[in-house]
């Protein structure tokens, strides 16, 4: 797990379990699916202690994930948020514009969103841009807990830490 002091990684615990379910899905065929790393380009290294201490994204991410399951391409970033809604200001107009272009070639898009209190959701990228275009011409600006179908809850499932394939 990471330790950086910062926004950075906010999510990682999130993002371990996601990792923990794709080496799984890919131990056992059920999918090809990696995390997309935002290239960065260092601007002070350490190089004593090995590490870099400045540096800038070189381009905006897209998603967190990608990959492939049953002939079927995938996409999706993992959220996790201490609030009881997901806040859309966390979702940035150039990952909707990617899901929406990856889904228009035939791509399953969606989030993983983690609550504070443990629960996971799959969360359809149809429902994300209904929820996303409201907030852009004034509507809510989170997707409240209630509004999450209770049917997309992503669970510990037949060793998969947080099975969330079974939705796609």
């Amino acid at each position: 797990m990471g330790n950086w002091n910062s926004r950075g990684l906010r999510g990682s615990v999130l993002e371990e379990e996601i990792n923990l379910t794709n080496g799984l899905y890919l131990r056992r065929g059920a999918g090809v699916i990696q995390k997309v790393f935002t290239p960065i380009t260092p601007i002070e290294v350490n190089n004593a202690e090995h590490v870099i201490t400045k540096a800038y994204f070189g381009q905006k991410s897209t998603v967190d994930y990608m990959g492939v399951s049953s002939g079927k391409p995938l996409c999706f970033d993992a959220k996790e948020t201490t609030r009881t809604s997901l806040p859309l200001q966390n979702i940035h107009s150039h990952q909707i514009d990617f899901m929406e272009a990856f889904m228009k070639q035939g791509g399953v898009c969606f989030l993983l969103v983690k609550f504070t209190q443990g629960d996971v959701f799959f969360l359809p990228f149809d429902t994300l841009k209904f929820y996303w275009q409201a907030a852009q011409t004034g509507g809510r600006k989170s997707i409240p807990f209630d509004s999450f179908d209770i049917t997309l809850k992503v669970k510990n499932e037949l060793g998969y830490p947080l099975h969330y394939l079974k939705y796609i």
